[in-house]
């Protein structure tokens, strides 16, 4: 079924929309939440929350690309539930690896400042990434927007692990420094 149909269903308020969104994009859902939370349990959870936040958004929302739409809401919705399990602690997720490897680029240790300004660096990050090639965005985004593994990374752009290490070494040496040359210096 095709996108437009299954937005159709959400705003017939039909449950048939559920299932399809289920078949559709369940494994997709199900990844975003895993490579943030590192457990099954809680995957299926924020996943099962995902298909009841589009069900109540969709009356006012009309996504245009529903894999995005849903993919925004889970992966926001796994790291609220990664931030609340763990408040005190990392655990060994792709999320909290990602985390550490950007820390030095983007933080100086203030989450609240960090938080509120995160639009505008959103910004930014993005305008960087279009001055890279093609293969290194998708390493970067693969890495820090959906939390895949360097093993991942390596599969769909055809590279070595050593070789999406060293990429995703010098892309964040080169978003540190224009984000330095942006403003955002948090030395």
């Amino acid at each position: 079924m095709r996108d437009n149909e299954i937005v159709a269903l959400y705003w017939e308020r039909d449950e048939a929309a559920l299932t399809e969104t289920e078949r559709k994009y369940g494994r997709y859902l199900k990844k975003i939440a895993f490579n943030v939370l590192a457990d099954f349990e809680d995957s299926e959870e924020c996943v099962n929350d995902t298909y009841f936040k589009a069900w109540n958004s969709m009356p006012t929302q009309k996504p245009e690309f529903l894999a995005t739409y849903l993919g925004a809401i889970t992966r926001r919705s796994a790291i609220d539930r990664y931030r609340r399990r763990n408040s005190q602690k990392r655990v060994g997720s792709q999320y909290a690896v990602a985390l550490e490897e950007l820390e030095d680029c983007i933080s100086n240790g203030n989450v609240t400042e960090q938080e509120v300004e995160l639009h505008i660096l959103g910004e930014v990050i993005g305008s960087y990434l279009k001055t890279v090639p093609e293969e290194a965005r998708d390493a970067f985004i693969g890495r820090y927007y959906f939390h895949d593994s360097l093993e991942e990374i390596a599969g769909y752009c055809r590279m070595s692990v050593t070789r999406v290490k060293s990429l995703l070494y010098r892309l964040r040496k080169g978003l540190k420094k224009y984000l330095e040359e942006e403003g955002y210096f948090y030395g």
